[in-house]
């Protein structure tokens, strides 16, 4: 009978296409749907927060620990999240998360008080946190099944969205009030949670290819060598987004202080940084397929920290926009790469972990150069982003580990 079956399916042209030829690519669009999503949400919050201090009567001081409120938030969900992810799988807490957090970003415009714009974005921050662990488990799941190392195009969709996200806010901000912005971001979120989670809802995560049986005296051993990778993959993640945080709040400042730019030059420092952060994600997926995971975390790191250290002592304006741009390639697809191995190894649960390593490295970064620059100066302490750099780049490069499961970048 299955002989004659597939006489039959020959005769009659008839042809069954396996699942992944229609099934993973529409799970990969959705994704990269929400990771641009989460990247145009949080871009156009950012945008309004001048708004929002003068609506809320906040001073700088009170206005800085309510933002402490979306780190707290995002690191306090990030391991919860990934035992959800467990428990329920990633498709439905991408798509819940999402909804969260297009529900949190109106929040801010009802807050009266400072102390109630700390409390509305704790849960705004969790939604940022849940949706970041969730998505990325999501993408480990895919990239796998894919068997292509894709996931450096899902963060740069992440950065595209922030570029939209900003790029939109700033010309609308002249033009619309903060709390009509954020009900159109909610609405936007919405409305595309509700067309790219019809996917991910329809379908499970591929499931990875099963991993060699191992003896039941080494499952103990390989659980701890794992742990401590992950964690490992985690300080790469935290020294990365170190120097994410670090140029954001203080890059324009440098640039204006130390070499005497125009407000306006200035605040293209950053923006020359995320463009070359951009565009080295979206040809990350290349590079990981040419160089392999440690390779291109040793060069990644080696070229973010030559970029930073011109960039912090160049004499000119246009050597240090040179080592921003270079920093920004560097630092690309350190934090994919580093994400998408934790989990490889450790599942949903290796995301959070290295996640919070991450996140919390981008909470150190603009504190840390703020108390450096008080004991040296701002050039001094922009060194240690390079310094950090070269530490994830030294990291990478004594942690070599075989690659486990599907192979989705090399070695």
């Amino acid at each position: 009978m299955p002989t004659l079956n597939k006489i039959r399916m020959a005769l009659l042209g008839e042809r069954r296409p396996a699942p992944e030829e229609t099934v993973l690519p529409r799970l990969r669009t959705a994704l990269t749907l929400f990771f641009a999503l989460d990247g145009f949400l949080f871009a156009g919050w950012v945008v309004r927060i001048p708004a929002i201090k003068e609506h809320t009567g906040a001073s700088a001081g009170d206005l800085g620990l309510a933002l402490l409120g979306v780190s707290a938030g995002a690191v306090a969900t990030m391991a919860v999240t990934g035992r959800l992810c467990r428990r329920f799988g990633s498709h439905p807490m991408t798509v819940l998360a999402a909804v969260l957090m297009s529900l949190g970003i109106a929040l801010p415009a009802l807050a009266g008080s400072a102390l109630s714009l700390g409390l509305v974005l704790l849960v705004f921050g969790a939604a940022y946190g849940a949706i970041n662990v969730a998505m990325n488990s999501a993408a480990v799941d895919l990239v796998a099944a894919l068997r292509r190392p894709v996931m450096p195009s899902f963060h740069a969709a992440y950065s595209v969205g922030g570029m939209l996200g900003a790029g939109l806010g700033a010309l609308i901000a002249g033009h619309l009030p903060a709390d009509r912005h954020l009900f159109l971001l909610a609405a936007t979120g919405l409305l595309v949670s509700a067309v790219a989670g019809r996917a991910l809802l329809a379908h499970p995560a591929p499931r990875p290819a099963p991993r060699a049986t191992t003896p039941a005296s080494a499952a103990p051993r390989a659980g701890g060598r794992e742990r401590r990778l992950v964690a490992v993959l985690g300080l790469i993640a935290l020294c990365t987004s170190y120097g994410e945080g670090a140029l954001a709040d203080w890059g324009a400042l440098h640039l204006q202080q130390d070499l005497s730019a125009r407000p306006g030059v200035a605040a293209i420092g950053y923006s020359v940084f995320a463009l070359a952060m951009t565009f080295g994600r979206l040809t990350g997926s290349a590079l990981l397929e040419r160089l392999g995971q440690t390779r291109l975390l040793v060069a990644g790191g080696a070229t973010a920290a030559a970029g930073m250290l011109l960039g912090a002592l160049a004499p000119s304006l246009w050597a240090a926009l040179a080592g921003f741009a270079v920093t920004g390639l560097g630092l690309a697809n350190t934090f994919p790469v580093a994400i998408g191995r934790a989990g490889e190894l450790a599942g949903p649960g290796g995301v959070a972990a290295a996640s919070t390593f991450g996140y919390g490295g981008m909470l150190l970064g603009p504190p840390a150069i703020g108390f450096l620059t008080d004991w040296f100066s701002l050039p001094v302490a922009l060194t240690t982003v390079a310094a950090l750099a070269a530490v994830s780049a030294l990291i990478a490069r004594t942690t070599r580990e075989p690659a486990r499961g599907p192979v989705v970048g090399g070695r």
